[in-house]
């Protein structure tokens, strides 16, 4: 039976609606930029990109050895266990144990993700529905924001200005407020701004949990990577706490870990979620349908990384620190003030005069072809701010610092 001739339809359109959380999808900021700068790129322009968050390390030999020799299990050919390998996760809560001194059970508190924004997708899709309030810091990382939005969800921004240290004040949040929060999301040390939190702001979130019943969401992307204000990675200001250090953390908190930046595997996409029990027990049901797992040999490289003593996190900590120091005395030099962060991969700097975070990034890449990110990416509060990436070599920091001088 011949098929009914209809008139021509467009092949770019949907023939049925799609769904809501699809049409509410905002447009990705990192790729917008990447746009602009392929293009510069194309057109013949040398352009040093400083607005990406993409390592340009590479993982340590034992690391890479560990991953290539296990390449040749013929287990790691076979899907790996739900949760994650068990090897993989008591190396976490051994890693947990020496670095955090916190002890978890690693069958029932320890989860493996893909990276980090695997477990973020997941927690937000466990906790959070239509209406319901998420809270996180202003400026924050955008996918907060954009999970916000494709939930649903109404958003309550915590301002975190410089005179703070770019901390929010918790306890300026009026408590009819707090009790409409259902999951409070945090990072630290933080991206954009590098700053990082003491144990007392921690205590005090951890204190507002218990009291208004709201989930923390600890997003610990960028751990291992703080130098201290005197750039020394073992002085005890140096780096970020695990909000599971906090007592009774664990009845209101996870913290979403990551490999990505503090053993340079960004592209390996391997992490975990640690924390409550019954938050991870449900995560691991929903990612049982929606998820898949690491990759074996990667879980396998992960273990060796999870327990060296850690002295190859420490040396990219001083490399960050390095090139911070470069891009910030720079900047200094060219009159605008930049935050003094204590960890991280990247710098925060206001923009002078009448600027824009805005116009001076399209400035900046047009007349110095330098790549850097408005902080309006990042929220409100970043309008006049720009985010720098430290994650270039040190020539071509100087050199970039050398022309956001000469066309400012």
């Amino acid at each position: 039976m011949p098929i009914p001739q209809s008139a021509p339809r467009s092949t770019n359109q949907c023939p049925v609606p799609f769904a809501p959380i699809a049409e509410s999808i905002p447009p990705n900021v990192f790729a917008v930029t990447d746009q602009k700068v392929a293009k510069a790129v194309a057109s013949g322009v040398d352009v040093i990109d400083l607005a990406k968050g993409n390592p340009d390390a590479y993982p340590v030999a034992f690391i890479r050895e560990a991953a290539k020799q296990a390449i040749d299990d013929p287990a790691n050919a076979r899907y790996t266990p739900f949760d994650g390998k068990p090897a993989f996760l008591k190396a976490a809560a051994d890693w947990y144990q020496r670095v955090h001194g916190v002890e978890l059970d690693w069958p029932t508190q320890l989860f493996a993700v893909e990276g980090a924004v695997d477990g973020l997708a997941g927690l937000y899709a466990i906790l959070i529905d239509r209406g319901d309030a998420v809270s996180f810091v202003d400026p924050y990382y955008p996918s907060y924001h954009c999970m916000a939005v494709m939930h649903g969800a109404e958003e309550v921004l915590l301002p975190a200005l410089a005179d703070r240290g770019f901390l929010p004040d918790l306890d300026a949040v009026p408590a009819e407020t707090w009790d409409r929060v259902k999951m409070l999301v945090l990072n630290y040390p933080n991206n954009p701004t590098g700053a990082q939190a003491p144990l007392s702001f921690l205590r005090r979130a951890v204190e507002l949990a218990h009291e208004h019943r709201f989930v923390i969401v600890h997003d610990y992307a960028y751990s291992g990577l703080g130098v201290g204000v005197n750039g020394d990675v073992n002085a005890p200001d140096a780096q970020q706490h695990s909000i599971l250090e906090v007592p009774g953390a664990l009845d209101v908190a996870v913290e979403v870990c990551s490999l990505s930046k503090m053993y340079a595997m960004a592209g390996w996409r391997a992490g975990f979620v640690a924390g409550n029990e019954a938050v991870v027990a449900r995560l691991k049901l929903y990612h049982y349908q929606m998820g898949s797992m690491i990759t074996g040999n990667i879980q396998d490289a992960g273990v060796v990384a999870l327990e060296s003593d850690q002295s190859c996190v420490a040396e990219l900590a001083q490399r960050y620190a390095a090139r911070r120091r470069i891009v910030a005395d720079g900047l200094r030099a060219a009159r605008l003030d930049v935050f003094d962060s204590a960890g991280g991969i990247y710098v925060w700097a206001r923009v002078p005069g009448s600027w824009t975070g805005e116009s001076l990034a399209d400035h900046l890449l047009d007349q110095a072809a330098v790549a850097v990110l408005p902080g309006t990416c990042f929220g409100k509060v970043g309008r006049d701010y720009i985010r720098l990436s430290l994650l270039k070599s040190e020539p071509e920091l100087r050199e970039a610092v050398r022309r956001i001088a000469a066309v400012l």
